[in-house]
């Protein structure tokens, strides 16, 4: 394994890949990553589908055999996206044994227009969840108000988690809060704690574009903003799992659920390509990766030990002094959340339109 990518993972980051494809998994690619790479799991969303359907003809026989049984277009997209993660689940399975269930783990995630819809949130995962059946999937659910009890209800059935789209704090706190209830109703229903698991998935990189196109070049806050929002996310974190509240539940073997940083690909070029890993090292977290960030800090990355503990206050006054600025967070934070499901929405439609054009051909 690459020694940067193992200090990285000795520093207790797990790291993941944030990108799947039927041309990976069939290559050997998705397995030779996780022999070389330490890649021990993978997240999915609409864009990553829509980019692996339009490269390459893999999908091809599978859409000319579910034509021929008359599935529709939103039919077509389900078997597709599910047949890929249960396979991906299936390649990273030893490594969900050999950790025991922490990692190894394949993300998918519901239609993003069911997003303001709790009923039909909870109806797309358990279908989800029952369809791909494997113990090592996790289901996204984004982290709007309407999907917080459908978080709740999936953890209280027992399905395994990704909560997604998380942005501010305060949200992150109401994620933690849906996951505990959910723990709290399943051992009611005397379920396996152990069993289910959960990371939350807090964006970053999107953080610094939108406030630091507010800031004048120069400016000693540009390239601040995400690094102490996720930090502060962490301290949030160790509150909560910390509680009484969970160290009740931790005993009848419940797991934390781990922060995940997503949306670590470097955006603006004068800032290093591997800023979004490094600052963010610490234990009991992940990191997904597209694989260009991937490269990058198996090339040159550094582990600087753990950047993130004991600099909350540092992360507080940073964003303080944007909010002197008159760059507010509670409004950058809710614009990048209304984007986020936008941006979901336009690549679930691009999905949409690349099956159809490939059931047309079919």
């Amino acid at each position: 394994m690459n020694e940067r990518l193992q200090a990285l993972a000795d520093a207790g980051v797990s790291i993941w890949l944030d990108d799947l494809s039927r041309e990976r998994i069939e290559s050997g690619n998705l397995a030779e990553l996780v022999t070389e790479d330490g890649v021990v799991g993978v997240t999915t969303n609409p864009t990553i589908f829509a980019s692996a359907l339009s490269d390459g003809d893999r999908y091809a026989a599978q859409v000319a055999e579910l034509k021929a049984a008359g599935a529709d277009v939103d039919e077509t997209v389900f078997a597709l996206t599910t047949t890929d993660v249960r396979e991906a689940c299936d390649v990273l399975r030893p490594v969900h044994d050999r950790t025991d269930g922490v990692d190894g783990r394949v993300s998918i995630e519901v239609d993003p227009g069911a997003a303001r819809d709790t009923a039909r949130t909870t109806t797309i995962a358990k279908r989800l969840w029952e369809t791909v059946d494997r113990p090592n999937l996790l289901i996204k659910i984004p982290a709007t108000v309407e999907g917080l009890p459908a978080i709740a209800d999936a953890i209280a059935e027992g399905i395994s988690v990704n909560v997604t789209l998380i942005f501010s704090l305060e949200r992150y706190r109401a994620v933690m809060d849906a996951y505990v209830e959910g723990l709290e109703r399943a051992a009611e229903a005397g379920r396996d704690l152990s069993a289910i698991h959960s990371v939350a998935s807090f964006f970053v990189s999107r953080v610094d574009s939108e406030v630091d196109g507010r800031l004048e070049e120069g400016d000693p806050l540009r390239g601040k903003a995400a690094i102490a929002n996720a930090r502060l996310a962490y301290e949030a974190f160790e509150e909560v799992f910390g509680s009484e509240r969970f160290g009740s539940l931790r005993e009848r073997g419940a797991r934390p659920q781990r922060p995940l940083w997503a949306s670590t690909g470097v955006k603006d070029p004068a800032y290093p390509d591997t800023l979004y890993v490094t600052e963010l090292v610490v234990a009991d977290t992940v990191n997904t990766m597209p694989e260009k960030t991937l490269q990058a800090f198996a090339d040159h990355g550094e582990v600087e030990g753990d950047r993130v503990t004991g600099r909350y206050d540092e992360s507080r006054q940073v964003i303080a002094d944007l909010e002197a600025k008159g760059i507010g967070y509670d409004e950058v934070v809710a614009k990048l959340e209304k984007e986020g499901l936008e941006k979901f929405d336009a690549s679930w439609a691009e999905l949409l339109d690349s099956v159809r054009s490939e059931l047309e051909k079919a």
